[in-house]
């Protein structure tokens, strides 16, 4: 009887390339969608959305609850990686190996015994949620559409050294999420400001106004109950729209200018791209050079049009985000 081969045993290995000067990918389906908690504290009430033919369910454990906002730099730093090699054309594989070092130098981190064990407890997390999605998923002859059920990633390794110090961590990545950051057409570069931002709410908010946002100069905009609905925050809707009103007030997010507009009892949050000098770095990647375009687009999800509403604005001048570094987090609760 002929041993089974194990789906590690079938892929090539891919050590981590060098980061420094790497920029910060990101996959837009996980910018457009509800796929992590916004909390600090473990959450075990499941996510669910369902809009414009997309459903998603995200569902935790007891013992490590849902992955989080900040366990998803662990995903940025693989989709970093995998866009790095094809550019410098090494083949990329869903069996990844590094050291923690240099996941948490990429994200920013301290390197100490906590901000190991954070890092354990991330992917801890991004192993046991489990995500429940019809996105990418082609709908059948008869109509009925097909269900991907996954984890962000299949299995991880952490070789231990006698002394207790790790000797790099291996990990095989879920193929739906692999599938997505392959396309660069799905992927793309974040702000290298990014992890400084400390706030969930104000993590999440920017990768949807980077992913809606692009290179759109009359911006983009949403009503505020449909932008609570796509944060999946477990906030009152009240203290939900408080949060996102005073990042506006900031000018919070690096490279976009955000207001807030009223049309009668409606309140909608607008955003449009920062002027920027020219020698500044485009946030593109090369597949995504024109602007994001309606697909997906709801009733409340709109390229930005002042004809459109009676406007009532806060936050509409600019002022410089705050570049000094955040208090360390880690990627969560060890």
């Amino acid at each position: 009887m002929s041993k089974r081969i194990s789906e590690r045993e079938q892929l090539s290995l891919f050590r981590a390339l060098p980061h420094d000067g790497m920029a910060l990918r990101d996959a837009q389906d996980l910018m457009a969608y509800p796929f992590f908690s916004l909390a600090k504290s473990p959450r075990i009430v499941p996510i669910r959305f369902e809009a414009g033919g997309i459903s998603l369910t995200v569902e935790g454990v007891p013992e490590h609850g849902i992955a989080t906002i900040w366990d998803a730099d662990v995903l940025i730093w693989v989709a970093s990686q995998i866009i790095q090699a094809k550019k410098e054309g090494i083949a990329p594989s869903r069996l990844m190996v590094a050291t923690p070092y240099e996941i948490l130098r990429f994200a920013q981190r301290g390197t100490g015994r906590s901000d190991y064990l954070a890092l354990r407890a991330a992917l801890d997390r991004l192993q046991s949620t489990t995500v429940a999605t019809t996105l990418r998923q082609r709908e059948r002859p008869n109509g009925t559409s097909r269900v991907h059920r996954f984890s962000w990633i299949n299995e991880w390794k952490d070789y231990v050294r006698p002394d207790g110090r790790s000797d790099g961590i291996e990990l095989v990545l879920a193929d739906w999420f692999f599938t997505g950051v392959m396309d660069e057409a799905l992927v793309l570069t974040l702000d290298p400001t990014y992890f400084q931002l400390s706030g969930g709410i104000e993590r999440w908010l920017y990768r949807l106004v980077r992913k809606h946002g692009g290179r759109q100069p009359a911006g983009w905009r949403f009503q505020m109950r449909h932008l609570h609905l796509k944060s999946g925050s477990l906030q009152r809707h009240s203290d939900f729209a408080l949060r996102v009103r005073q990042l506006a007030r900031r000018q919070a997010l690096p490279g976009y200018q955000l207001s807030m507009e009223r049309s009668g009892s409606i309140e909608w949050l607008a955003f449009r791209p920062a002027p920027v000098e020219p020698s500044e770095a485009d946030l593109s990647t090369d597949s995504v050079e024109e602007p994001v375009d309606g697909v997906g687009m709801g009733s409340v999800d709109h390229p930005h049009d002042p004809r459109w509403i009676t406007r009532r604005t806060i936050g509409a001048s600019p002022a410089q985000i705050d570049r000094k570094a955040a208090s360390r987090i880690g990627f969560g609760l060890p």
